[in-house]
């Protein structure tokens, strides 16, 4: 890497409706005058339709890239979560470090920073503390037939009228229950911490295991998992080659009265298919994060079922997964003013150049 540099490095910061450039600003404090930091916000939720080859690589994103190439002129470092980098982008001054505060940068056109000779970084796991804990929470209120008792209320169902009003929601405790683990990165391994602490037997299924499996959780085949797990709980990365890899068949190999869970991605999912367990009782319950998104007035069949639960896309939204991201990206600032490699770099390959050329 270069050597830092002695006057203060221009750091763009640029911040949503989700993530505040704020949060930037407060993680890079630790750094001093060795950084001179511009916040940018972008206002809204709405994003810019693509106008480039670059642009249209690029997903999940808000704001405009004319916008923040405009704003990056004077600094040389760009911090962001949900705003576009495209080429345009990337060419509108030289940067030596490009973060991006979430796991998955799918708004940053990261071969177009490789060819440039950029670094790229990401924040793996910073909300997988937040995931882990909805999901446990999902499934407490699952066994416990918590959307069904709550439902019955909102109904009209009678409150405080017998001691015996409990007859009628009998469920289980996590002691007795088996929870499989569809994928074991991140989130998985923390929800495996929390399960454990609650007492479940645990299967786990990966397609790549990781190197090191989480206590007390049983590696199995996916099918052996299905077919063995009173609650199966969904955290694999959604690829090109498992779109809705939980469909009729998946559902018809669980044990008939156990639970679903998916806080992952909506494409792992069959919707329709996940309805019909449902209403045939093949599946006593439900808990989504994520579902496929409907037209504008459509409102979505699953929330009218009685034993589902579903929230809108809130499994990473909390003060702690944002301020990790931003801290995450303050720490690759910091590694790279003192001339080392940053953490969670995404194209390694530009350093080993730099390197070489040194």
């Amino acid at each position: 890497m270069t050597q830092a540099l002695t006057k203060p490095v221009g750091v763009l910061a640029v911040g949503d409706a989700y993530m505040p450039a704020g949060l930037f600003n407060a993680a890079l404090a630790s750094l001093g005058d060795a950084v001179a930091v511009t916040e940018l916000q972008i206002a809204g939720t709405e994003a810019a339709p693509p106008r480039t080859e670059s642009g249209k690589a690029l997903r999940e994103y808000v704001g405009d890239p004319a916008d923040v190439a405009a704003a990056l002129p004077g600094h040389q470092v760009l911090l962001v979560h949900g705003a576009p980098v495209t080429a345009e982008v990337l060419d509108s001054v030289p940067l030596r470090l490009v973060c991006c505060a979430r796991g998955g940068p799918v708004n940053v056109d990261v071969a177009a920073a490789s060819a440039r000779r950029i670094p790229v970084t990401n924040a793996p796991g910073r909300n997988a503390r937040a995931v882990a804990e909805l999901t446990i929470a999902f499934a407490l209120m699952l066994i416990r037939g918590v959307p069904g008792s709550a439902r019955y209320l909102i109904d009209g169902g009678r409150h405080g009228g017998s001691t015996y009003e409990g007859s009628e929601f009998i469920g289980g405790e996590a002691a007795s229950m088996t929870l499989g683990l569809v994928g074991l990165g991140n989130v998985g391994k923390e929800v495996a911490t929390r399960g454990r602490a609650l007492g479940f037997t645990m299967l786990g299924y990966d397609p790549d295991p990781p190197g090191a499996i989480p206590p007390d959780v049983t590696i199995v085949a996916l099918d052996d998992l299905l077919s063995r797990s009173d609650l199966v709980s969904v955290h694999a990365r959604a690829t090109a080659g498992n779109r809705q890899m939980f469909g009729t068949a998946a559902f018809g190999r669980m044990p008939r009265g156990s639970f679903f869970i998916n806080t992952a991605r909506e494409s792992l999912v069959d919707e329709d298919a996940l309805a019909r367990a449902l209403a045939s009782g093949a599946l006593a319950g439900a808990a989504l994060d994520v579902a496929e998104p409907r037209p504008a007035g459509d409102r979505h069949p699953l929330l009218d079922l009685p034993n589902v639960i579903i929230t809108p896309h809130i499994g990473g939204a909390t003060r702690e997964t944002l301020r990790r991201g931003a801290e995450m990206a303050a720490a690759a600032v910091a590694s790279v003013l003192s001339g080392g490699v940053p953490d969670h770099l995404l194209n390694p390959e530009v350093i080993a150049h730099e390197e070489a050329a040194l």
